[in-house]
């Protein structure tokens, strides 16, 4: 068998394999049983001629094999389904652009950006959904968007060994803030330092099981008290301003408070910078991800 000869079936199951991360995550996204899904991957190799996925301690991986074989099969995958909209008399795909983005990116940025994109160009359709980082450069790499918009802490290391590696523009870069109820002591300066933190109830964010985001102060010199664990950064917001606890947000929130909360500076300890980029794979961009790219950018200024 040559890898010409293997089936729509076998490609997509592999590549919702990359993108989910694990054969577990997969088989539920696709009504599979995890066997079924590991027959599938296994008879891609076997007619690849080469070992496509490689276990990682967070699950698996494309090999440097998978990722070619995952770049073709994305292409086959996007033409048949190009094929499928056609015969059912549905329109083209051309004007549409798919877009992921982090959390806090939800608040103002996106929106923002695709209210601009429909005044200016409402023929473009934007198809968006929220996910972690990892979540979204695998997407990317499973070819299921075509952007993402994704946040980045220093040292600013790539996103992932993948090859080609991602071509990542930076949109903007800004401190970090610290949201505390409008009743706080603390909210009659401007700015905090490190000693004022100290002993606080902190409300984080959750992206997965042992992943925590944002929510105590990067820098802070002790063990954090997490009195509040929410993913959505609304309710985050919402529990500061009713004195539930305070916590870190980016200073791009600045436009969205909800009443009674109110940012600070940190005018000691280290600087806590992180950017906000624009990731996707290298070559070629269809004019609608060139006119959503554009969008984004003004977006941030």
């Amino acid at each position: 068998m040559a890898l010409s000869d293997a089936s729509p079936t076998t490609l997509r199951v592999f590549r919702e394999v990359v993108e989910r991360g694990t054969l577990t995550a997969a088989a539920a996204a696709l009504g599979y049983t995890q066997s079924a899904v590991s027959r599938q991957v296994a008879a891609l190799e076997r007619a690849a001629g080469a070992v496509l996925l490689e276990r990682r301690h967070d699950g698996v991986g494309p090999t440097a094999a998978g990722h070619v074989v995952l770049r073709r099969a994305a292409a086959v995958l996007d033409h048949l389904d190009a094929a499928d909209r056609e015969l059912a008399g549905l329109p083209a795909d051309a004007g549409t652009v798919r877009l992921g983005w982090f959390a806090s990116a939800g608040a103002a940025l996106v929106p923002r950006a695709i209210a601009a994109l429909r005044r200016t160009h409402p023929a473009v359709t934007v198809t968006t959904r929220e996910g972690s980082t990892p979540a979204l450069v695998r997407a990317l790499r499973a070819g299921t968007l075509d952007l993402a918009v994704l946040a980045s802490a220093p040292p600013f290391r790539p996103f992932d060994e993948g090859t080609p590696p991602l071509r990542v523009r930076v949109l903007a870069e800004r401190p970090l803030r610290v949201a505390v109820p409008a009743t706080d002591p603390l909210a009659a300066a401007d700015a905090v330092s490190l000693a004022d933190l100290r002993g606080r109830r902190w409300i984080a964010g959750r992206s997965g099981p042992d992943e925590l985001l944002l929510g105590a102060w990067p820098g802070l010199d002790e063990r954090p008290e997490v009195a509040h664990v929410a993913r959505d950064w609304l309710a985050k917001l919402q529990l500061v301003a009713t004195g539930a606890g305070i916590t870190t947000v980016p200073a791009s929130l600045a436009a969205v408070l909800p009443p009674g909360v109110k940012l600070l500076a940190v005018r000691d300890g280290p600087r806590e910078q992180r950017r906000v980029v624009l990731a996707r794979l290298p070559g070629p961009l269809a004019e609608p991800a060139v006119l959503l790219a554009e969008a984004l950018a003004e977006a941030v200024g």
